[in-house]
């Protein structure tokens, strides 16, 4: 599907959101900002949570025409999840490091995950946000979390917070910010669990407002995500099998999407798959059978118990195995067989696809090289910048 001249002057007048909405699959993808990425395995590779690399990756990516890049946020002891690997002990921020990402790309939209409960005020993140915003030319998104682990509040000297209620605490926390970045005076809220008085941000974002993401499965959650996020990221019920997870996801999805009609709004869904794609089915999964065999038993182990436990109501269905490969749903073939497997995403509700890899960087360019143009053909994607431009 080619893009006409018209069709890129069409996207030069829209917001980096609406411009990434008009693939009729979205393409996100997931740095590796913690050491270990997705998966707790020993097996070769070279993917680093250092800056330069997630630079690197996110570069790479926009040259692509990915939609945009998103990072996680975590608050590790010591050693991380353990084992000789100390599984994602190093970690880097992702609000810093999508400001910093802001200033190296142009087109790509920026996504930060930050925890709103552990002690920030709205007032803060409104002028964050804007701020990189600008800096970005109204390309930052905010991943809203409100967070799930006990020893994570406690980092904090935070007393754990009841599920349902965090996200009580959510939706006043960014009502208050989006007003901060809609309206043109001074505001005063008393409210129920933060205060301000007079209080302004200039400039303002790009629109009136910022990219809000989440990742919410329970009622609760599902409530603030239809009401407030432009991007909702759904887990698999069915654990990460493709087959089970194409089965499980149209029931969700209709969901979310009946959710937000009956307030008026209009949401998309992305979902986290870990694609290993080769140029044999057989060389895939010899990847994917080589990440199980050199998993670090200490960090897998703890890695997948921080996951089947705790209140939240993602990612109950997934095994120990596929925690240790990582991502939310597996993509395992041929350049062919991995458009497949998007295709049945998309047709069982889903928006867009936020993949993550083993090796970043080597598996980010025989993507591009090898399943990009399928995707094209496909009717996936609209034809890229780097298409484009050749």
């Amino acid at each position: 599907m080619m893009l006409d001249q018209n069709h890129r002057g069409e996207d030069a007048a829209l917001s980096p959101l609406e411009a990434a909405k008009r693939n009729p699959l979205m393409l996100g993808l997931f740095l590796p900002i913690q050491s270990g990425a997705w998966s707790p395995s020993r097996a070769p590779r070279e993917t680093s949570w250092t800056f330069d690399y997630n630079a690197r990756c996110t570069i790479e990516a926009e040259r692509l025409g990915f939609d945009l890049v998103f990072g996680l946020a975590q608050w590790m002891g010591k050693g991380g999840y353990g084992g000789e690997m100390k599984f994602r002990e190093q970690a880097t921020d992702p609000l810093l490091v999508t400001a910093g990402l802001a200033a190296l790309t142009k087109r790509i939209l920026l996504v930060s995950t930050v925890h709103i409960l552990y002690g920030w005020h709205p007032l803060h993140l409104a002028k964050f946000g804007a701020t990189i915003s600008e800096m970005s030319g109204g390309r930052w998104g905010l991943n809203m979390v409100t967070g799930y682990k006990k020893s994570e509040f406690e980092m904090f000297g935070l007393e754990p917070i009841e599920h349902d209620h965090r996200y009580v605490m959510a939706d006043e926390f960014v009502t208050m910010m989006e007003r901060l970045w809609s309206e043109d005076e001074n505001i005063t809220i008393d409210g129920r669990f933060w205060k301000m008085k007079d209080a302004f941000i200039a400039p303002k974002p790009a629109g009136g407002k910022c990219l809000l993401v989440n990742a919410s499965s329970s009622g609760a959650g599902l409530a603030y995500a239809v009401k407030h996020s432009d991007l909702i990221f759904v887990t698999s019920p069915a654990g990460a099998n493709l087959d089970k997870a194409c089965e499980a996801l149209p029931a969700h999805t209709a969901k979310i999407k009946a959710a937000a009609q009956e307030i008026g709004r209009d949401v998309r869904t992305l979902i986290n798959p870990h694609v290993i794609c080769r140029e044999t089915e057989a060389e895939a999964w010899a990847q994917y059978n080589a990440i199980l065999e050199n998993a670090d038993p200490v960090a897998a182990q703890n890695f997948y118990q921080t996951f089947a436990g705790g209140d939240q109501a993602s990612w109950k269905a997934a095994t120990k195995e596929q925690w240790t490969i990582g991502g939310n749903v597996h993509i395992v073939g041929t350049p062919e067989q991995v458009v497949d497997g998007f295709k049945r995403l998309k047709a069982a509700g889903i928006d867009g696809v936020q993949v993550n890899f083993y090796d970043f960087l080597p598996d980010l360019k025989f993507f591009g090289e090898r399943v990009l143009p399928l995707m094209r053909q496909a009717g996936l994607r609209l034809e890229g910048p780097l298409a484009a431009a050749a």
